[in-house]
């Protein structure tokens, strides 16, 4: 009898279903768990995500999120060897971003700055097109980029001095003392600002400083402050005024 039994076993487990073999493999690869050509296609995945979100969120400028290695920056290393240039600012509007050939350069209170990995930023069309190929400081402290494309800050300050009341009842003196006093006030936000710019790119991972602009002698009656600025000048308050 027990031989019967058996052989009635042993005919059971050989006449099993296709769909039962199939559930134990599936079974058997579960608990397998995922193979190492499942992580390395993962891992390939993520590194492409990550390049591609990196390069439009970059505006195409970078597939690394803005990390250079060092071997990347030949423009660093060729600027080095070359030495610092001094450039005239008729030499310096050559470096606009028109011509392919050559870098982009803008420049700070007479520092010229290489600003060519950019050049969605700085290049033609760019939305900083304006400080391209010329010194503009007084753009960058006004706000006015358009107008303003000059290294030529006389009467600057005047953005920060307040508007005058004319109903305001003071004595001359008063007056001439409190401009005087205004006026150092509002040429040191002037200056603390340029060199807020100034270190901005000075101290930049991306761009880097390449020279020196000719000294600029500005002649004529100063620039007229321009409307931005102008209508952004505070209000003298009454109850501060003696």
């Amino acid at each position: 009898m027990a031989e019967v039994r058996q052989r009635k076993t042993g005919a059971t487990e050989s006449t099993s279903s296709p769909v039962e073999k199939d559930s134990r493999s599936n079974a058997k690869d579960a608990r397998q768990g995922i193979s190492t050509l499942d992580i390395f296609r993962i891992l390939i995945t993520l590194c492409v995500s990550s390049l591609a979100l990196s390069y439009f969120t970059t505006n195409g400028e970078s597939v690394l999120w803005g990390y250079r290695p060092w071997f990347t920056k030949l423009d660093q290393i060729k600027a080095a060897l070359q030495g610092e240039q001094i450039l005239t600012s008729q030499q310096l509007a050559l470096y606009n971003g028109t011509d392919k050939t050559l870098p982009i350069y803008i420049a700070i209170n007479g520092t010229i700055f290489d600003v060519s990995i950019s050049p969605h930023t700085y290049g033609p069309g760019g939305s900083y097109n304006n400080f391209a190929g010329v010194d503009a400081t007084r753009a960058f402290v006004t706000g006015c980029f358009a107008e303003d494309k000059t290294g030529d800050m006389r009467g600057a300050e005047e953005m920060y001095i307040p508007l005058d009341d004319p109903e305001e009842v003071i004595s001359s003196g008063a007056r001439k003392s409190r401009r005087e006093q205004e006026t150092r006030e509002a040429k040191k936000k002037v200056r603390a600002e340029v060199d807020k710019w100034e270190k901005f790119y000075g101290n930049s991972k991306k761009y880097f400083r390449v020279g020196k602009l000719t000294p600029q002698v500005h002649d004529g009656p100063p620039p007229e402050l321009c409307e931005r600025a102008s209508k952004a000048r505070p209000k003298r308050n009454r109850e501060s005024t003696t």
